[in-house]
């Protein structure tokens, strides 16, 4: 593999995903699951193997435990093959692990279990290497990122982010939203995404990118607007979705394709993910 010029930042877990027809009542009582699955993890995790899926070559900078999960989670990221680097700090105590209730239409609630001790370093010398060879850095929500971000931004590389469901005012969020030129959240978090995405605009982001569900998804960029619609999928599992997108998304602007072409891009690699009962068909 070639040096990475992408870099991307954040979570790789453990989860327990448990199928439901529909989500539990605020109320003591009995549910059973229609199905339950034992996988790989992580919003990092989902977008490193959907670039590694489109040939783009990629370093995952991510932390682990020294638990069993954490070997379930490296060996899990080593199938995604040759097109993916993996730099993993590995801290004393857990690996981060979800409990995550979910439902055919979508709908999810994610209980941590653990969370890791450390963050990755920014003095780990493989993992500035990469940063400072980088083109692109993807900064995701969590200690991780959050510990990189100044190294990243000093490094001068194009910095990404993934708000997921911000509402505009989240100081956790905040450092994230000022400091990346590439921006993307989803709508769960405000009756107004138009606007919020404005807001991210006006405040230096160059572009914005919400993503709609079923409805597809819009751009916002100091050329317009842009969107496109969700193409047709045979709905597996919705997670890693998200992260599929994105990664489509990426890779198509790091082949030069307009803001118009990387949502197609995004839209027809979501289905990837859609059509697996993991983050990545290259788990399945």
């Amino acid at each position: 593999m070639s040096t990475p010029s992408t870099v991307v930042v954040g979570p790789a877990s453990w989860n327990t995903l448990v199928r439901l027809d529909e989500l539990p009542a605020p109320r003591p009582h009995t549910v059973f699951a229609r199905d339950s699955v034992r996988t790989l993890g992580g919003t990092s995790a989902g977008k490193a193997l959907h670039l590694a899926d489109l040939g783009a070559p990629v370093a995952l900078v991510t932390a682990v435990g020294d638990d069993p999960e954490a070997d379930l989670v490296l060996g899990a990221l080593g199938r995604a093959g040759e097109h993916l680097e993996i730099l993993a700090h590995r801290a004393p105590g857990p690996t981060e692990q979800h409990l995550n209730l979910m439902t055919d239409a979508g709908e999810r609630v994610s209980i941590y279990l653990a969370v890791t001790t450390e963050p990755a370093r920014p003095d780990d010398e493989q993992v500035a290497a990469r940063l400072a060879g980088a083109r692109d850095v993807v900064l995701d929500l969590g200690a991780s990122g959050a510990e990189l971000l100044g190294a990243a931004r000093a490094a001068g590389a194009e910095l990404w982010t993934d708000l997921h469901d911000y509402d505009g005012v989240s100081e956790f969020h905040r450092p994230f939203a000022d400091a990346c030129s590439h921006i993307f959240l989803n709508d769960d978090g405000t009756d107004d995404y138009p606007a919020l995405m404005r807001a991210l605009l006006d405040r230096g982001a160059t572009t914005v990118v919400c993503t709609l569900g079923a409805k597809g998804a819009v751009a916002l960029t100091r050329h317009g607007w842009a969107e496109c619609p969700a193409e047709p999928a045979d709905v597996v599992d919705t997670n890693g979705a998200g992260d599929a997108f994105f990664a489509g998304f990426l890779a198509a602007h790091l082949m030069g394709a307009a803001t118009g072409e990387c949502l197609r891009a995004g839209a027809r690699q979501a289905v990837r993910a859609l059509g697996s009962p993991h983050l990545s068909p290259l788990l399945d």
